[in-house]
């Protein structure tokens, strides 16, 4: 029978899951399979699951309740195999592998931080700075621009937004990194020009927390830092 695998952990892991239950529904009962020094969290592989709401909390309620007693390899929603005996196969094929990834991971967490900048206060900030931009702007708004102008203002901006973003962006990341042990930027959503995940060692917690709190007020309205955390280290698996 095909198993659903939620994580991997080393096998003298405490595996505290008791009243833990699995995805599915009736929800499956969460089982452990284990190879020399490591072990994994599985269950029966219900058919046609989807990435439901119940599904994906019983997901995460056993990586939250593993990493709270220990290092824990969580693998993201869906991950199945066909039989225990490959799951076994698995982890001794690449026991070394898990095992480096555990110990980089031991008494750390993932906090992933999104940053977006509203959209006019960035446009009147670069028609304040930037000459160029201005001039032309107030050349269209007088009525006596062209359509080629209009063109340049819109790739003015465009590069102008582009840059100011990417250079706050790295300016966030590098007052986050002195509590951070690693990084991993992702692509940003639509609104946001920054979206990165941090893995942060439970003795540098606090002053992470407040190194952000600490941007937000210096940013100010125009910004929104959205911070989620802590979590499941998906970012450093």
């Amino acid at each position: 029978m095909a198993v659903y695998v939620y994580s991997i952990t080393s096998k003298d892991h405490p595996m505290k899951l008791d009243g833990v239950e699995g995805v599915g529904d009736p929800p499956a009962t969460l089982r452990t399979v284990s190879a020399g020094v490591l072990s994994a969290v599985v269950s029966d592989a219900p058919e046609g699951l989807r990435a439901k709401r119940r599904d994906v909390l019983a997901h995460q309620e056993v990586q939250e309740r593993l990493m709270a007693d220990g290092a824990v390899l969580p693998l993201r929603f869906g991950m199945t195999a066909e039989s225990e005996d490959d799951v076994r196969t698995v982890l001794e094929e690449r026991a070394g592998e898990y095992q480096e990834r555990l110990q980089s991971l031991e008494g750390s967490t993932e906090y992933n931080l999104k940053c977006s900048w509203e959209e006019e206060a960035l446009l009147r900030r670069i028609l304040l700075e930037n000459d160029e931009a201005r001039e032309l702007n107030t050349a269209i708004r007088g009525g006596s621009g062209s359509h080629e102008m209009s063109l340049a203002l819109g790739e003015l901006v465009a590069q102008e937004s582009e840059a100011r973003e990417q250079a706050l962006a790295n300016g966030i990341v590098e007052a986050m990194r002195p509590y951070t042990r690693d990084s991993r930027p992702s692509p940003p959503g639509r609104n946001d020009f920054l979206n990165v995940s941090f893995l942060v060692d439970a003795d540098q917690e606090e002053m992470f927390l407040a190194t952000e709190i600490s941007l937000a007020n210096q940013l100010g309205e125009e910004f929104e830092l959205r911070l989620r955390g802590p979590l499941p280290p998906y970012s450093f698996v």
